[in-house]
């Protein structure tokens, strides 16, 4: 398994799948695949600032209405 990502083989597979796909198709793979991993990882960092934000929205709701007998009259 170690001698399977040999730089010679690696460009035996490389010119293999440019004879499969074609340049425009292997281009398009590229900038699909390029996209989708994009769209991952903002997606990853807007769910950490979601949850960031809704349990700090949580706290604030929590201590502004939290009220004193005082301030009831």
């Amino acid at each position: 398994m170690e001698g399977l990502f040999q730089p010679m083989h690696l460009l035996v597979i490389l010119v293999i799948v440019l004879l499969i796909f074609g340049p425009k198709k292997l281009g398009e793979l590229g900038k699909g695949l390029g996209e989708g991993i994009r769209n991952f990882k903002s997606s990853l960092n807007e769910g950490s600032s979601s949850t960031n934000s809704s349990s700090t929205a949580a706290t604030t709701t929590t201590t502004t209405t939290t009220s004193t007998p005082e301030e009831k009259k």
